[in-house]
């Protein structure tokens, strides 16, 4: 499954698109006012389905993941050097990034691979294509991306 996230081009807080490789519109990101990131994701008919929050005053960035409500996990950043690594405590996951921060690799405990994040550079704003192996992994993979892109937003 492929998903093209796009980042609005005027809003005051984060505000995000991801749409299916037909065009349409899979899920809705909109920022809240919140001491730190707060997105709360919502499906295509409106519902919110789930939530990343930055997690403040840490030595290093973490953002809590929420799905349908409940607090799921986390997603804590790495002491890394060159390449950019995260951990996410409720599934198993870890995610490395290129040394520019553009692409991403999501791998499973026993390192397989469950989605591939690349940033398409020709934008104004920021623009993702998730490649997703499972239809069921595409929250979680979207979490991930939008917990990075925040990061990366805080330390600009």
């Amino acid at each position: 499954m492929r998903l093209y996230f796009k980042q609005r081009f005027f809003s005051w807080l984060d505000s995000y698109d991801i749409f299916d490789e037909n065009g349409n519109t899979v899920f809705t990101v909109e920022g809240q006012l919140s001491w730190g990131h707060k997105l709360a994701i919502y499906n295509a008919g409106g519902e919110e389905v789930g939530m990343v929050k930055e997690v403040v005053l840490t030595f290093l960035p973490r953002f809590e993941l929420y799905i349908n409500g409940e607090l799921a996990g986390t997603l804590s950043k790495e002491l890394s050097f060159f390449r950019p690594r995260y951990n996410i405590d409720f599934n198993g996951w870890h995610v490395e990034g290129d040394f520019f921060e553009w692409d991403y690799q999501i791998e499973d405990e026993q390192g397989n691979q469950v989605a591939s994040i690349s940033k398409d550079l020709w934008h104004m704003t920021d623009h993702y294509v998730i490649e997703v192996n499972q239809s069921g992994d595409a929250l979680d993979a979207l979490m991930v991306v939008l917990a990075i892109d925040a990061e990366k937003c805080s330390r600009q």
